[in-house]
């Protein structure tokens, strides 16, 4: 061993890269037990636990990060072996230690969102963005520590420096600023939460939220698209979010026929009878006969003549069944606005519009209301005289040529 050393104190090269294998080597072996004992002993120790908190803070993430800090440590305890390089190397560890630190932080704030996330809160309060702007400020400071470490300067004289560079800070991190202003309006108004549905026609945004961060909102269109958009650029413009129709519980129906202003007419004695044999019809049109036969009697009306007095007309009678078939319906909602009304007549017809809302907030049985609602409509609606406007087709102008020559 005596003959060994001298043979090393004559070769110094080989001296220090033996000491340097084998402080390497410690610190490996510094790094697989840290890591054996944190990871595993821990991971079981949280895994007889119930609770999922320490789950999420103990990750294997920040785990493997807390177990980097000792090899360097290690590595720190023997500079003094290479005393040429020990002030550059000391401040490279300590540099490293800063970072590794910066790293943990960052972990844990991720930790933290990620249990708000589970709480009752998280989609009315989405915190992210905030939790972003705290990772941004800490990193700042965690570089110019480092940048001081680095090159042994005192931190407020780093950051005196960096304030020369201002303006090109603004510039570069310009988006994130303007950014994390709309995350505070967006969370200070409780404009968008996580799950809402939205619109936003100029990115071609429509569908559910799945998050909302400090520089991006990611959003899943009902076609399953993912469309990804600048936080800032939500307010830029309008949209429309629909959780006050996903919280009341109803969706809006809002859709026109156009009748036909030549079928429109007063209804005759045989109509009403007619009429009176229809079940939801039944007891509107003997209360309107009776009550328009005493207004007429009271005011001496002369009814030979149709346009005297009141009368009723096919499309009012239509109106009035409207209501009553749409209030018969058990998926409609009559607690929220309820309209059948004539709307302004135009080139094509006259507009009765039916402006209700389904029992339900789910697209598929929407639709599937809706349509029945107006199948029935469209199936109906001769029963009293009346006709749907339609632009002529190919086949009635062949109707009008065959009908002209014979």
């Amino acid at each position: 061993m005596e003959a060994i050393k001298n043979w090393l104190v004559d070769y110094p090269i080989v001296l220090a890269i033996i000491q340097v294998v084998g402080v390497i080597f410690l610190a490996y072996l510094a790094y697989i037990i840290v890591k054996k004992l944190l990871i595993s002993g821990v991971q079981k120790i949280v895994q007889k636990t119930k609770t999922e908190v320490d789950d999420i803070l103990l990750n294997e993430s920040i785990l493997k990060r807390i177990a980097y800090v000792a090899p360097i440590l290690v590595i720190s305890q023997f500079l003094y072996l290479l005393p040429d390089i020990e002030d550059i190397l000391q401040k490279f560890t300590e540099s490293l230690i800063v970072l590794l630190f910066l790293l943990i932080i960052g972990s844990l704030i991720n930790a933290g969102n990620e249990l708000y996330e589970k709480s009752r809160n998280y989609e009315r309060r989405p915190i992210k963005g905030y939790l972003q702007i705290a990772k941004i400020i800490i990193y700042i400071l965690g570089g110019i520590a480092i940048i001081g470490l680095l090159t042994g300067q005192e931190p407020w004289a780093v950051l005196t420096g960096v304030g020369a560079f201002t303006a090109i800070l603004i510039l570069v991190f310009k988006d994130t600023i303007l950014s994390f202003v709309a995350s505070i309006h967006i969370s200070a108004y409780d404009l968008v939460r996580v799950g809402d549905w939205i619109e936003v026609p100029q990115y071609k945004v429509d569908g559910d939220v799945l998050d909302v961060a400090l520089h991006t909102i990611k959003v899943q269109n009902f076609d399953k698209t993912i469309v990804v958009f600048p936080t800032n650029k939500l307010l830029e413009g309008s949209f429309k979010n629909w959780r006050g129709m996903q919280k009341a519980g109803g969706r809006r129906i809002k859709r026109s026929i156009h009748i036909d202003l030549a079928s429109v007419k007063f209804c005759t004695q045989d109509l009403l009878a007619k009429f009176k044999r229809i079940e939801l019809l039944k007891d509107y049109i003997l209360l309107k006969e009776e009550e328009i036969d005493k207004d007429n009697k009271k005011k001496n009306i002369d009814t030979s003549e149709t346009v005297n007095g009141r009368r009723l007309t096919n499309i009012g009678t239509f109106r009035e069944y409207l209501k009553a078939y749409l209030k018969n319906r058990e998926d409609i909602n009559s607690g929220f606005t309820f309209l059948v009304r004539q709307l302004t007549p135009g080139p094509s017809g006259i507009p009765i519009e039916i402006y209700v809302f389904a029992d339900t907030i789910n697209w598929v049985k929407y639709e599937e209301i809706q349509s029945d609602v107006f199948d029935h409509i469209f199936a109906v609606i001769s029963e009293f005289e009346l006709n749907i406007f339609q632009n002529p087709t190919g086949k009635d102008f062949r109707f009008i040529s065959d009908e002209t020559h014979n």
